[in-house]
């Protein structure tokens, strides 16, 4: 396995290093809780710089991704952002990308770990066509920041939080020097999270009325890694503001975005993360496991659903990836017996929502009941918010026909 890139804003004082899947970022920089009110105001930054930058150059990139992944991406202008899935035969998802064109290569955003395995993939399914994947996570770095427009919201939560709270200062880090994309080709790059709202060709599952992603106003930019250095003495100066892993995971989880790396299993399909509403288009034609993606939309119902948890905080144990969900079974006369019916796949404490888990259950298990997180030897009690709901898929309402033999009463 490739060593992890360690970032120099590791060097910052307070600063500790995450691990797992972020290795070579910090987790925090002394007060996660802070940080996640400065993130969402849009003052600070995220160190991503060790994800990894894949760029597919040649005149048939956009053709040739289209017709291998989720998302339609023939009409891709230079600048706009998406993401795609590359799906297997039976519809379960595989690599997740995040898309920018600039008009001359095509750039794909992925997890660190999904690096090797993508770029070698790709190059496999090149066959004659012109296209060249090439990996550019030496040359650029990832630095994510929450848009501007989540400013209000976090300066009135901020105002209602405990009165240890750091001031929000109002600087933007998009407008530092040091932040300022890279743009080989002339064009900035930048991807805009379109998880704010569904995306054409889309399908949100979620039936509340104001969907948390709508206030995700999430961007990853793309700066050369020799900059890194910069940003890490601007933040020592003052003149930048930092975030940790731990501040983006809780605002990403609290507006129930997925992510590829800690979501998904070897079974997952788009459905049960409600994944249609920004990485699958549904009427593009043919790609790899689209059968199962219409067939599951419009005639049946994802087997599992992803719900976020409000856990008990009593017992100050946060869950970690993989940890069971249980709930409890009642048959008549018998005592209650507790079973299996999922998993924790993301968990963070929120400064405002508390401890806060996503979770992939059984689509059977009902949104009302009380689950509990085995974690740690200890059994969390937990309430559901639902994101996917029960009835999620069979969009289309085709009436049964009489078995044959069997006449209607008249």
């Amino acid at each position: 396995m490739t060593e992890p890139l360690v970032s120099p804003l590791l060097e910052l004082d307070g600063a500790v290093q995450a691990d797992g899947l972020d290795a070579g970022v910090a987790a925090h920089y002394g007060n996660p809780m802070i940080e996640q009110r400065h993130l969402l105001a849009g003052e600070a930054l995220v160190d991503l710089s060790h994800r990894g930058v894949l760029g597919v150059a040649g005149p048939d990139r956009l053709s040739w991704l289209n017709s291998i992944s989720s998302q339609a991406l023939l009409g891709l202008t230079p600048g706009e952002s998406t993401e795609t899935l590359l799906l297997d035969q039976t519809g379960r998802v595989e690599y997740a990308m995040q898309v920018i064109d600039d008009g001359v290569e095509t750039w794909l955003l992925v997890e660190a770990a999904e690096l090797a395995g993508l770029h070698a993939w790709l190059d496999k399914m090149r066959f004659m066509l012109r296209v060249e994947v090439r990996d550019h996570t030496a040359e650029y770095a990832t630095i994510g920041t929450m848009g501007a427009d989540a400013a209000g919201e976090a300066g009135e939560a901020g105002a209602a939080g405990d009165a240890g709270a750091t001031a929000i200062s109002g600087t933007n880090p998009r407008q530092h020097a040091a932040l300022t994309p890279a743009a080989p080709n002339g064009v900035p790059l930048v991807w805009n999270d379109p998880w704010e709202q569904v995306t054409p060709g889309g399908y949100q599952y979620a039936e509340t009325a104001e969907h948390p992603g709508a206030s995700w106003h999430w961007c990853e930019t793309l700066i050369p890694r020799a900059a890194l250095p910069e940003v890490r003495n601007a933040v020592a100066a003052g003149s930048l503001q930092v975030a940790g892993i731990l501040a983006f995971e809780a605002l990403r989880i609290a507006a129930w975005r997925p992510r590829r790396a800690l979501e998904t299993d070897e079974k997952s399909i788009p459905h049960e993360l409600d994944w249609l509403r920004t990485a699958v288009h549904l009427n593009k034609g043919c790609y790899r496991g689209q059968e199962t993606v219409a067939k599951v939309h419009n005639l049946g119902h994802p087997p599992r659903r992803l719900v976020l948890l409000h856990l008990d905080g009593s017992d100050s144990i946060l869950p970690v990836h993989g940890d069971e969900v249980s709930a409890d079974r009642v048959l008549p006369g018998n005592e209650p017996e507790r079973r299996p019916i999922g998993a924790i796949t993301s968990s963070a404490r929120h400064y405002e929502l508390g401890p806060i888990a996503l979770a992939v259950v059984k689509r059977a298990v009902p949104a009302t009941v009380t689950v509990y997180v085995e974690s740690q030897g200890v059994s969390i009690a937990a309430s559901q918010e639902v994101i996917v709901p029960q009835s999620a898929g069979a969009v289309l309402d085709i009436p049964r026909m009489p078995r044959l033999g069997i006449r209607p009463p008249r």
